[in-house]
Parts: C-alpha cells; structure tokens; sequence
C-alpha cells in the first residue's frame, strides 16, 4: 500500500532537534515509533528504476501514490500505464492498454506484501525489528533533505529468496520515506523507488480507493 496537530508534533520536533547528536540505532527506532502514532495518510510522486546489473540497463518510470491505513492506489504512467489498487486483503492490478484488471487476495500472504508496498509509511521501529534486522548506514543527504539510511535483512527465508536486502531514507523532517532500494536475491539486480512532493496526512477521499474500471473491462483471477 489531524492534519494540523501532525504538522505541530512533526515541526516542533525538527525544531527541539538542532542541536542533538548524531542518531543511534536505537534512538531511530524509538523515532520511528512515536512518528507512527500520528501517521495517517500521504500522497506523493513516485519514480520508479529498475537496474539490471549484468547488461547495466536502467528503466525509470513515473507515477502518483496515495497511501490511507492500509489503503494504496498507486498509478503509474507511460509507456507502461497501470493502476496497483491496494484495499484490505484485495490487490488489483489494472492495465488499460489491455482492458484488463487482474485481481488477488492476498490471504496469508499480506504481510509479505505489505513489506513491499507500505514499507516506512507510518512502520514503526517495533514493526521493523519483527521482520528485520536493521543497521543504520548514516545520515546521508538526499535531494537537499537530512535523511537516516537503514539497511534491512529481511529474517524471512521466504523473503529472502526474492529479497536480500532493502535500504530505506528516512527525511529527518518527516520521518517518511524519501528513497528505498530493493536489492534482489542472487542477481545482484535491483530497484528504487524515489519520492518526491511528499504531503504527510493529507485529507484522502475514500473514492479513490473504490476499483471502478471502464465497463467493458476483463476480470482475472490468477492463481499463486
């Protein structure tokens, strides 16, 4: 996959900030758990790159994400349109080149997902030390914005034959995510994720998480 008291907590605590040290492992979790209290929503553009290390060919694609709870829509543009609709245990996939939406439920497995798709928007540090184990990188600068680099090793073996690692910027000012990497398992290829014009609980209709295809669109439902 309200408004104003988030942005007094959030603002108040850059400000108390300045002056502190350099962060801990353990003071970034602890963080990352009073940020999740009040963490509700968020919209932002969303660039996708795709790199595959042994012929070095990267693909970038473009899109919007909008992120409630555990509701995502995330609509990406061309040349590769779609629409990923994340509601409950209900993952839709919409491709309008070919009229098609395909549709899943997540079942047993949606916590798998949701290390995917929501990963760092409202985790707290509680939630990643379960599915992970994390050490923090640094404190790197990333499109003008302080940021916390973790890197996560998924304790999954399921997750980790597919995934090795992921690394996660966290911008100091909001506590959301400004850039992931995805590192895959045994190819040594990868994919990040950047994220830009970033609102951290906005006002999100819930009629932009109801599926509502053209009439006329093919529905599937793929096993596995």
């Amino acid at each position: 996959m309200c408004l104003a008291l988030c942005a007094i907590c959030v603002g108040g605590w850059t400000a108390a900030a300045q002056g502190r040290g350099p962060w801990t492992l353990e003071s970034v979790l602890r963080q990352l758990d009073v940020q999740a209290k009040t963490f509700h929503s968020l919209s932002a553009d969303v660039e996708r790159t795709k790199v595959t290390v042994v012929v070095n060919d990267h693909s970038t694609e473009n899109g919007t994400l909008l992120v409630r709870g555990d509701k995502m829509v995330l609509q990406m543009k061309a040349p590769d349109v779609r629409t990923v609709l994340r509601t409950g245990d209900n993952l839709f996939v919409y491709t309008p080149g070919l009229n098609r939406v395909e549709e899943y439920n997540l079942g047993k497995n949606r916590t798998m997902v949701d290390e995917f798709l929501l990963l760092g928007f409202g985790t707290s540090g509680k939630e990643l030390q379960k599915s992970y184990l994390i050490t923090l990188l640094g404190e790197p600068t990333l499109d003008d914005k302080k940021t916390v680099e973790l890197e996560l090793t998924p304790k999954s073996a399921d997750v980790r034959n597919q995934i090795s690692k992921i690394q996660i910027w966290f911008d100091e000012s909001s506590w959301l995510p400004v850039q992931q990497q995805f590192n895959e398992t045994g190819s040594g290829d990868y994919f990040s994720i950047r994220y830009s014009k970033i609102v951290r609980n906005p006002a999100i209709s819930e009629s932009e998480f109801k599926p509502h295809w053209p009439k006329g669109t093919e529905k599937a439902r793929p096993q596995g």
